[in-house]
């Protein structure tokens, strides 16, 4: 059976942690900032970890696991 192929968007925005978990940014952090509080936009900057529901369609585009 051939390799899995590693979707190519996917690996540019997921990236995974030593735990084992997949972290990703937050969206809305792009344009039509200013009418955002400073507070706001400085935890849009922070990272977050992909959702469990979320999980296993990530790590099929990663081709991670199974």
């Amino acid at each position: 059976m051939p390799k899995m192929k590693t979707n190519s968007s996917a690996k540019k925005r997921f990236r995974l942690t030593g735990t084992g978990k997949i972290a990703r940014k937050n969206a809305y952090k792009s344009h039509i900032l200013t009418k955002m509080s400073t507070k706001r936009k400085r935890n849009l900057g922070q990272t977050s970890m992909v959702s469990a529901a979320d999980m296993g369609n990530v790590k099929r585009m990663l081709a991670i696991g199974k």
